[in-house]
């Protein structure tokens, strides 16, 4: 059965594609078909072998590690309060991002992560046949986040075609940034954190193929990665404490409105209809969740955290996941987690829409008016992960 749900998850997301796409004649189904073959033997290998499982489990030690890092310097400033009820998240979870944000610098002031970025963006090139550029930011976008990823591309914003925009941005929504992938982890299970990340690269680049299909022509496809301003080593430390602590602000705000705003919701729809809010998301998105495979008993709850996901942001629905998950199937928590790793969300319109203006006014008025659409492609390759996943639980 799990073959037939791959099989029906995938029509979902390829009709849906197809229907939405700006010219379904210049569709490549080879370098698609290929992407959907690496993401099956790249899930077998992580989920069963030897050589995945143990890849998996250091990567979730890692971060565990580093949040534990993390705590020791919270300790320090508070003095045990995060022991308190009620600040354990924002203590114990967010603020750590601080300490994986300064790694993060210091392998970028070492040109470490620049390099694994731009040769593993160029073998994939080599694998799917599509664009450098295309490739460099799916996975750059996968390690730096949605905002930070175009300005590694700064001085080319302005010279970026309108289709390539799409799928650069799609690939940017679809991922998450590694600085806080340590706070997932504290709330969803390691492993479909780590499997998440790798699968949405592709499924990115496999989504846009097919909503904004297009081909280069050679003085097209290239890569010109911009260099930072360089820092003087505790110019760039200094830097990167205030980034991680604003993305813990900033995270923690979004939890604090978001979370009362659902709440409120639910409670007006519970005096009024006598049924929550989240609860008509989940009976919506019931029949999109037994699609990708999640066993009809868990559908709408199911739903309803897909939902909560796409109308507020990824930890909102996280922490609402973790409310249910004990009641549900192993296959639909595996599902659900992967398909919760990512930025697909409908406040990620404005992110990514003032990031790029930033850069671009005329470029971020065009990320502007297809915003819907970019939110559209980028759930379907969250979808896509998640139907991916489900094939091997």
């Amino acid at each position: 059965m799990n073959i037939v749900f791959y099989i029906t998850g995938l029509a979902l997301v390829f009709i849906v594609g197809f229907i939405s796409s700006r010219d379904r004649k210049k569709i490549q189904y080879k370098p698609i078909a290929i992407m959907l073959g690496t993401q099956l033997i790249l899930t077998f290998i992580l989920m069963n072998t030897k050589l995945g499982v143990v890849s998996i489990g250091f990567f979730s030690m890692l971060f565990s590690k580093l949040i534990d890092l993390g705590v020791t310097g919270v300790d320090f400033v508070f003095g045990g309060l995060e022991n308190e009820k009620g600040s354990v998240f924002f203590l114990n979870v967010l603020l750590p991002i601080v300490f994986i944000s300064v790694l993060i610098g210091i392998l970028n002031q070492f040109k470490i992560l620049p390099f694994i970025i731009k040769y593993v963006g160029l073998v994939l090139s080599k694998l799917n046949g599509m664009g450098k550029m295309e490739n460099y930011i799916a996975v750059s976008s996968a390690v730096l986040g949605q905002s930070e990823v175009f300005l590694t591309v700064k001085d080319q914003m302005d010279a970026i075609s309108k289709r390539r925009l799409y799928t650069f941005c799609t690939s940017a929504m679809s991922a998450v940034s590694v600085a806080i992938v340590g706070a997932y982890m504290e709330i969803i299970e390691p492993r479909f954190v780590v499997i998440a990340i790798a699968l949405n690269i592709l499924s990115a680049l496999i989504v846009a193929s097919i909503i904004n299909p297009y081909k280069l022509s050679e003085e097209e496809d290239t890569l010109a990665i911009e260099s930072q301003k360089k820092l003087s080593f505790f110019q760039m430390i200094s830097e990167s404490i205030m980034d991680g602590f604003k993305v813990a602000i900033i995270v923690a705000a979004m939890l604090i409105g978001f979370i009362a705003l659902m709440n409120g919701i639910d409670y007006l729809f519970e005096l009024v209809f006598n049924v929550s809010f989240q609860t008509i998301l989940g009976y919506l998105f019931a029949p999109i969740a037994f699609i990708m495979g999640v066993p009809w008993a868990d559908s709408v709850q199911a739903g309803s955290i897909m939902a909560t996901k796409l109308v507020t942001n990824e930890f909102v629905a996280m922490i609402s996941f973790t409310d249910i998950s004990a009641g549900l199937s192993a296959k639909a928590s595996g599902m659900i987690s992967v398909f919760l790793v990512s930025f697909a969300n409908f406040s990620s319109i404005g992110i990514i829409t003032g990031s790029v203006k930033a850069l671009s006014p005329k470029q971020g008025d065009e990320v502007a008016r297809n915003g819907l659409k970019l939110l559209l492609g980028s759930t379907l390759a969250s979808v896509l992960s998640a139907t991916v996943i489900g094939l091997f639980l």
